[in-house]
């Protein structure tokens, strides 16, 4: 796969480069972008540059990515539920228990080393070594919905839709509790928890996050809600959900079990990417993928209903 290279214009000031880039590409580590400024893979108004050169309106920044580097991962026959693709991209209904990509305690069986076995290696080196493909992220307990980039213009182009808050994501969601309204919009900021790292918090100084829901249904202790998530938050609707006093079900970061046999029977967070709606970045087409409600989320509704 040959290099992809990007000619970018700053529309604003910014006092160091590797911040300013990381803006613009937001899955991409600060710390790999610092790495690739060094090499030499960044220029300046064509020259060489820092991490830490100042980026004022006007200037022309050219990012020239390697191409990806999978030789440490070796690709591995894992079946995936493919919901939609083209030679550009990828959507597929990942199942809950499936980590996205390598990390701390998963070198093996992710949603990488299926990816590089489906598609031959074929997919965007944006997002480094460790992530080829991967614009946005579920967790390794949360199932369904989610896009793959085959190439790095693909790639680049789904991160400003995600950014331009165009891309349509509805997830399902069972609860503790009934929520007093039928339906609410939570728009609370979001941040790294002070004390405890792992965990996000709403935070007064955290980051603009916003999420709309309405609930479903109703199943004696639990309730089933449909969620919208119009920003792209760690833990998003997990935080603001149980900062409503609704944790998700399962949920042992975020939430407290209330009722033993069915946190038992839950097994994991009880959330589900639903639907996700976007312009295909290259063929313009409108894209409307949905992943079949999971087992474990109907077995669970089916148990409250009737106990």
């Amino acid at each position: 796969m040959k290099p992809s290279k990007h000619f970018i214009t700053a529309t604003q000031s910014c006092r160091r480069l590797d911040v300013w880039l990381h803006a613009q590409f937001p899955d991409c580590s600060r710390s790999m972008l610092q790495r690739l400024i060094r090499e030499r893979f960044v220029r300046l108004h064509g020259g060489i540059c820092a991490p830490g050169s100042p980026v004022k309106a006007g200037d022309t920044i050219e990012i020239n990515f390697p191409p990806p580097e999978p030789a440490g991962l070796q690709p591995e026959s894992i079946p995936m539920d493919i919901l939609f693709e083209d030679e550009h991209l990828l959507v597929l209904n990942k199942p809950a228990g499936m980590v996205v990509h390598p990390g701390a305690g998963h070198a093996r069986r992710t949603l990488v080393h299926a990816l590089l076995h489906h598609c031959k290696g074929q997919l965007s080196g944006i997002g480094g070594k460790e992530r080829p493909g991967i614009v946005h992220r579920l967790d390794k307990d949360t199932s369904g919905c989610l896009v793959v980039a085959k190439t790095d213009v693909t790639h680049r182009r789904l991160v400003e839709l995600f950014q331009s808050r165009t891309v349509e994501k509805t997830y399902l969601a069972i609860v503790w509790g009934k929520p007093r309204m039928l339906s609410g919009m939570i728009e609370r900021p979001i941040g790294r928890h002070p004390s405890h790292r792992k965990k996000m918090h709403v935070l007064l100084k955290g980051r603009a996050a916003s999420t709309s829901w309405r609930m479903r249904e109703c199943f004696g202790p639990i309730a089933l809600l449909e969620c919208r998530i119009y920003t792209g938050r760690t833990h998003q609707i997990r935080v603001h959900l149980a900062s409503m006093g609704h944790p998700l079900v399962g949920d042992l970061v975020y939430g407290q079990a209330k009722d033993a046999t069915l946190h038992r029977l839950a097994g994991r967070q009880m959330l589900h990417a639903w639907k996700l709606g976007f312009e295909h970045p290259v063929t313009g087409n409108s894209i409307h993928c949905e992943a079949p409600w999971p087992e474990d989320m109907k077995c669970l509704l089916e148990k409250a209903w009737h106990s």
